[in-house]
């Protein structure tokens, strides 16, 4: 076998292959040799001793190696990763991967590749880190109807939105506060701005719904623009703040199933597991017909509990590969369509800085009539200039809220609305 990159991930992995070789090999049921390991730079320092025979910078050399069965990929990124993945596939070698932003990218071509040539392409450790997600979705529930999956898939704004939460920090004290700690990247846009997580909601979706969905189709919105007024509104409704990654099935305008996908803060009770992870933790809420609901929960991120998962693949493809048989493949047979966000149904608290006057809930209330958006509970705090209504609304649509937002803000008696946050998690 291969391994491209000795980073945070690589490094642990070749660890483990060696710590591990004699359990792995009875696993397997042969040895798991490790042929060589792709790096930028032969001198740079790592977390672990690879012989200097092993090293080399020469990847695709490496991958092509007619001795190499089975290639593991996490240098991450788009390419170079999608070529040397294509070219392991074309030359008979299966495929482990943790890379999310590539499968997310163009999963399909992927997917074909590993068709054509007959070989495993598998990717545990591309969503949530150790927790094993992926495979329950493709192989554990593929005789039930999954119709949710709800998850907390990024560590770090996890890590932050629990600090706002129990510490009463604000947003930019504890995006330092988990940079200091190594959970956030000096330039934290991916993470904080959502990316990352849509990268994996589509993974999620596209396994969960057997239609396919790349990161493009997923609405996204990061955390930046939570503020500290509004996890303490969300307090006061026994609610909590987190970053969400949504997929499930609706119901098109044209009365055809079809799937959404969504990444942004939302409100949820605390009696919700979710509500209770806590720190850089990940998990993920699955809602099934059969089965009801299931979580899984554990670290989502870090070079150990990533290995793990990157392991478990490595002993299914090299035992497939040894016996002369294939895992599961893409299951896109549904091909249900992608709702846009517009036509996505969800509740909504809304803050509204008033004037202090009588008539104005009155009025609020029209707006919200106006564009069909029931309301389900409002309460009026502070007086005078701080005179604010918080509203929160039954389902609608985004484009629903949006107009009525924009109403809003035409309004001589509406100085600002000041929070939009989505509620998820709640019966009405």
């Amino acid at each position: 076998m291969a391994v491209l990159g000795c980073g945070v991930v690589g490094s642990q992995v070749v660890r483990l292959l060696h710590e591990q070789s004699g359990d792995l090999a009875a696993r397997v049921g042969a040895p798991v040799e490790l042929a060589g390991v792709a790096v930028r730079r032969l001198d740079a320092p790592r977390d672990v001793d690879v012989p200097t025979g092993l090293l080399t910078t020469d990847a695709l050399g490496l991958v092509t190696r007619d001795d190499v069965d089975v290639v593991v990929e996490v240098i991450g990124g788009v390419e170079p990763a999608r070529s040397l993945i294509l070219a392991a596939l074309e030359n008979g070698a299966s495929v482990v991967t943790a890379n999310k932003a590539l499968l997310a990218e163009d999963g399909p071509t992927l997917y074909e590749a590993a068709e054509k040539a007959g070989r495993d392409l598998y990717y545990e450790a591309a969503v949530a880190g150790a927790i094993p997600i992926l495979r329950p979705l493709r192989e554990s529930l593929a005789g039930d109807k999954v119709t949710r999956v709800l998850g907390i898939v990024n560590g770090t704004t996890n890590f932050i939105l629990d600090k706002m939460d129990t510490q009463g920090s604000g947003f930019e004290e504890a995006l330092e506060e988990a940079q200091a700690l190594g959970y956030a990247e000096a330039d934290p846009t991916a993470d904080v701005e959502g990316f990352d997580a849509a990268a994996k909601a589509a993974i999620l979706a596209s396994l969960a719904f057997h239609s396919r969905v790349t990161a493009a189709d997923v609405h996204r919105e990061g955390i930046s623009d939570v503020t500290s007024g509004d996890v303490r509104s969300a307090a006061d409704m026994g609610c909590v703040v987190k970053l969400l990654a949504i997929a499930e099935l609706n119901t098109s305008d044209s009365g055809e199933e079809a799937v959404s996908v969504r990444v942004h803060p939302a409100m949820i009770p605390r009696e919700h597991p979710l509500a209770s992870v806590r720190e850089a933790y990940n998990a993920v809420f699955v809602e099934s017909e059969a089965a009801g609901q299931l979580m899984f929960y554990g670290p989502g991120a870090g070079g150990a509990p990533t290995a793990s998962a990157v392991l478990g693949d490595l002993v299914t493809v090299a035992r497939n590969h040894r016996q002369g048989t294939r895992g599961v493949g893409e299951s896109a047979y549904a091909d249900r369509a992608v709702l846009p966000m517009g036509e996505t149904r969800t509740r909504y608290h809304v803050a509204i800085d008033v004037d202090d006057r009588a008539g104005v809930l009155a009025a609020v209330a029209t707006a919200f009539a106006t564009h069909e958006v029931s309301i389900q509970t409002v309460r009026q705090e502070g007086r005078g200039d701080d005179a604010q209504l918080v509203v929160v609304s039954h389902e609608a649509t985004d484009a629903q809220l949006s107009a009525t937002v924009a109403e809003l803000r035409e309004m001589d008696i509406v100085r600002d609305v000041t929070s939009v946050m989505r509620v998820e998690g709640t019966d009405e």
